[in-house]
């Protein structure tokens, strides 16, 4: 399939707090590159030149080290007030000819190609306006679950802090990866409120938009959890570290 008419957000805005360390968190080495590196160059796989990185917290260095690998658009965060609004920083810069939207994060060095090919293909097939990539975890404690009612149709995403203890039971978490159509998230981003607990702008809450609208909402499941493992600690970092190491034996 041709992806052409697809754009690419990179989510690296972020802080990083609990890595202990002054760094941008994105900015952290696996493979003897930083974690964004290797996202982007995922991405590049699929787009040729439709990358827009969203940079924050130490913009300057986050950008320093991108351009030394790639040539690719930057938005700025002015503010760290959650995914939603890192979202619609980068959306100006969109070219018009963009119809589908991919958000990945920067923080999540261990995704594959296909498992994004897998992802658009079926966001495109489903005519979907919305397409959350999910996989079961044992342990979900910190992830977004999936709560879908009881035809198997996807309610919303409960990020942990609002969870209810049934919620929290659930082990089919968002990987945090997600495809729009761009027209959608273009009308649906300004309806996004920061009334939970982070008082932050949540991206999951396109969803519950979405269902409001009666707009299609798709699922693609990954087997293999260990791509969507994303790094907010040191003891993450070593892990996501071994994984690499394992992949290029």
């Amino acid at each position: 399939m041709n992806y052409n008419d697809v754009g690419v957000i990179i989510l690296a805005a972020g802080k990083g707090t609990r890595m202990k360390s002054d760094m941008a968190k994105v900015l952290h080495k696996v493979g003897a590159k930083s974690m964004v590196v290797h996202v982007i160059e995922c991405a590049l796989k699929i787009v040729t030149d439709s990358v827009y990185v969203v940079v924050g917290h130490q913009a300057k260095k986050v950008k320093d080290e991108v351009n030394r690998y790639f040539e690719v658009n930057f938005a700025v965060q002015e503010q760290l007030l959650g995914t939603g609004d890192a979202v619609k920083a980068a959306m100006p810069g969109l070219k018009s000819g963009i119809k589908d939207v991919l958000v990945l994060c920067g923080d999540v060095p261990l995704i594959q190609e296909d498992t994004l090919r897998r992802l658009l293909d079926g966001h495109r097939k489903n005519l979907a306006k919305v397409t959350v990539l999910a996989t079961l975890i044992s342990d979900p404690t910190g992830y977004g679950r999936i709560v879908l009612d009881q035809d198997n149709h996807m309610l919303c995403i409960r990020e942990e802090a609002d969870a209810t203890e049934n919620e929290k039971k659930i082990n089919m978490v968002n990987a945090g990866i997600y495809c729009f159509d761009k027209y959608f998230l273009i009308s649906a981003i300004n309806e996004i409120q920061p009334d939970n607990c982070q008082a932050e702008y949540y991206l999951t809450d396109l969803i519950e938009i979405a269902k409001k609208k009666n707009e299609k909402i798709g699922v693609v499941f990954m087997e293999d959890s260990r791509q969507v493992m994303g790094v907010n600690t040191l003891e993450e970092l070593e892990k996501v570290e071994y994984l690499i190491q394992q992949r290029g034996k």
